[in-house]
């Protein structure tokens, strides 16, 4: 395996258009990161380049300590999953996985220990004489997964593998992504719009916006830190509330809306705060952290609007004046739809930003 290096690479169309402007991180040895973002991003731009079927408009690429930029994608070491398939149809489970190899010149024993393995690796022993048509998706992906895996490369490229499976699948699909990670400790690089399955799967993630990186971390500090407001928007499922208002301190700290003032008590991150005492700022507000609350410790007063049971909690959609809201609670009873209802906030946990650049503010 080895490790991958991007040095401002940019990718511009002739047009003008920029689809990549500047990414600059390094994928370690071993690392499953994951690229992720909304449909035109910028993210299989990126991906396409490190497997060399973008060109590079500038900067650097390296694989494994050398520059690859001009390296035909043949001689790159990588081999990539797509979301679809791409199957030979006319051909079983175990000529599809061991196709690439055959058109390398590689002997036939080593091409049958080769596909052996990897099929006992993703459990296809059984369906090696099996042509694609007679398998499911998720039997499909694997044998998609089990050519790339057979090449042994420096790198596994994976773009957006799982979009075309149902969502029983594409949970069951990665976890087996995770488990064969941890079993070969490859070199990996992941494409998703979903930012489930980058929370899930990633060790870093790579957020990406209009073709621009807009924060690397690990996931949890993701959510937990989010770097600014298309972040703290992006992950997280619901979505973080983002309330705008003025930031005003008087016996304790408030944000002045158009809808009335939400008592915020005094974060830990107070100080941080008080340069922006009577600016233009947005409040963010995990879920979680917005919970039912007696009147007189209330933070505000929304109306309870609809109640969405999923299970082993629930989700509250709430409109606070013009502003909708939501709160995952545990199960338990509730008051009705259209009921006034009052919330408090978690004050340990919330987040300011800048309204006019969306920069966090704080640590």
């Amino acid at each position: 395996m080895a490790a991958v290096r991007l040095d401002q690479l940019r990718k511009t169309y002739p047009n003008g258009n920029v689809g990549v402007a500047g990414a600059s991180f390094e994928i370690a040895d071993g690392e499953l990161l994951v690229l992720v973002g909304p449909s035109g991003c910028g993210k299989t731009t990126l991906l396409r380049m490190i497997a060399g079927l973008e060109t590079i408009s500038g900067g650097t690429l390296s694989i494994d300590g050398s520059v690859v930029n001009e390296v035909a994608p043949k001689d790159r070491d990588i081999a990539m999953v797509f979301q679809n398939y791409a199957l030979y149809p006319h051909m079983t489970v175990a000529e599809n996985l061991g196709f690439g190899l055959k058109l390398r010149g590689h002997k036939q024993a080593d091409i049958d220990q080769r596909v052996a393995a990897a099929a006992k690796t993703l459990e296809l022993e059984a369906r090696l004489t099996s042509r694609p048509a007679a398998l499911s998706g998720g039997q499909r992906q694997r044998v998609a997964l089990g050519r790339a895996l057979v090449r042994d490369p420096k790198v596994f490229l994976l773009d957006e593998p799982l979009s075309n499976l149902d969502a029983k699948l594409r949970l069951s699909m990665r976890v087996e992504i995770a488990r064969l990670h941890r079993q070969l400790k490859a070199t990996m690089i992941y494409v998703t719009h979903d930012q489930i399955e980058a929370m899930t799967l990633g060790q870093r993630i790579v957020v990406l916006d209009g073709g621009v990186i807009q924060q690397i971390d690990t996931p949890m500090n993701l959510y937990e830190k989010p770097a600014n407001l298309f972040v703290a928007g992006f992950v997280g499922s619901p979505a973080m509330n983002l309330l705008h208002g003025t930031l005003r301190h008087d016996r304790g700290w408030v944000l002045a809306t158009a809808h009335g003032d939400i008592a915020l008590g005094q974060p830990p991150q107070s100080a941080a705060w008080e340069s922006w005492r009577d600016r233009e700022v947005v409040l963010g507000i995990r879920p979680e952290d917005l919970q039912l609350q007696d009147a007189g410790d209330a933070a505000l007063i929304a109306q309870l609007e609809v109640l969405e049971p999923v299970g082993n909690e629930i989700f509250l959609n709430l409109r606070h004046g013009a502003q909708a809201l939501v709160s995952r609670v545990s199960p338990r009873a509730l008051p009705e739809p259209g009921s006034t209802v009052s919330l408090g906030l978690v004050a340990q946990r919330l987040h300011l930003f800048d309204a006019a650049s969306g920069a966090r503010i704080g640590a």
